[in-house]
């Protein structure tokens, strides 16, 4: 098991120091390369600076308003949807490092948190201070983190303790992905923290190939006619290198996933009205025909002279393995089981659950005696 507290190597400590007082107290050293620090990091600390904000003050982790909180939630609710599997399986992996995963919107608010570390030690609390649902973790309001930071930069980041703008948040050692919507917008963020742990900037990929994920299955439950998975030629299907691709009924591109919009070289956000006719050299038509025949796979020319293969299936087709005719749970059948869930990560300790979800201990077992 990885210790709660656990220091950073001395030449690490002492390279952030360096960067620090090059970049936040302005004492540039002669030799640029004494203080090498990530570009995007010099950038954060920049606005931070810009804003008028100082290392020493105090940081609170306040939540937004309970009417803005509502919007929040309503606003992104098919990314909690689409991300909750994937914060379960998170939760699994990264469960003996004592670092945890929180999801944010584009605008850094908390919307779901993974499973906590448990117990009563500071490490804990500190975690409960910042993965509660509608708290500000935007820069502007904590400063210099992988949430702001990838927010920022759209591109996956990793940064320890000293890292981070404000001293109050020097506890803490974070990776973070940003997260792209169908149309290619950014929507929200991944983060993987630990507070006062063991350095793992390897974190970054989890984040990153998660947050990849997370994107699929809102691109596979985005509305559309025909999803149409492209590979290269030899590729293995159902990967996260996979492009997926939402085509409506006269052939009208949707929405895609970020391997797609790579392989197609579309640009995030890009053409808004982008039709099949753009990037393939064959009529959309055709896509459909060999769905509806249930053709696996066919090779689909590009205007480019390159070749994908591709595996078109029609959006009202049910999934392998799913039941025909079977209903969507309810609402309020789904909410009670993440409670139990939630009561089951703690250990039956419904004040922990509680204060994990956000909601009073009332709210857990009025819920759950709802729900049996």
């Amino acid at each position: 098991m990885t210790p709660s507290f656990a220091s950073p190597p001395p030449e690490r400590t002492l390279s952030i120091a360096q960067a620090r007082r090059a970049w936040i107290d302005g004492e540039r050293p002669a030799d640029p390369l004494a203080a090498p620090v990530e570009p995007w990091l010099v950038r954060s600390w920049q606005r931070c600076l810009a804003a008028g904000h100082r290392p020493r003050q105090h940081v609170s982790f306040d939540p937004v308003s309970a009417e803005q909180a509502q919007r929040v939630a309503e606003r992104n609710r098919a990314l909690v949807t689409a991300a909750r599997p994937v914060l379960d399986r998170l939760s699994r992996a990264i469960a003996d490092t004592r670092y945890f995963a929180i999801l944010t919107d584009a605008d850094g608010i908390v919307v779901d948190v993974g499973a906590l570390p448990s117990g009563s030690d500071p490490a804990a609390r500190h975690a409960r201070d910042i993965a509660r649902v509608g708290v500000d973790l935007s820069e502007r309001a904590v400063g210099t983190t992988a949430i702001g930071a990838a927010l920022a930069e759209h591109a996956s980041v990793w940064l320890h303790r000293g890292e981070h703008f404000f001293d109050d948040t020097s506890i803490y050692s974070c990776a973070g992905a940003p997260l792209f919507g169908p149309r290619g917008e950014c929507i929200g963020m991944l983060d993987l923290t630990g507070v006062q742990v063991v350095e793992r900037p390897e974190l970054r990929h989890l984040a990153a190939s998660s947050a990849r994920s997370i994107e699929n299955a809102l691109v596979q439950g985005h509305p559309c006619e025909l999803l149409l998975q492209i590979g290269w030629p030899g590729s293995v299907a159902g990967t996260d290198t996979e492009g997926l691709l939402c085509i409506d009924a006269d052939g009208g591109i949707s929405g895609a996933n970020a391997a797609a919009r790579q392989m197609l070289h579309q640009p995030l956000g890009g053409r808004p009205s982008l039709h099949c006719n753009d990037l393939f050299a064959l009529p959309p038509q055709m896509l459909f025909d060999a769905a509806r025949r249930g053709d696996a796979v066919l090779e689909v020319p590009l205007w480019s002279g390159l070749r994908v293969q591709a595996r078109p299936r029609l959006a009202r087709q049910p999934r392998t393995g799913a039941v025909a005719g079977a209903s969507a749970p309810r609402l309020r059948d789904v909410e009670s089981a993440l409670i139990r869930k939630a009561v089951d990560d703690a250990r039956g300790n419904v004040a922990e659950a509680a204060r994990a979800l956000g909601i009073s201990r009332a709210t857990v077992y009025r819920k759950l005696g709802r729900g049996r």
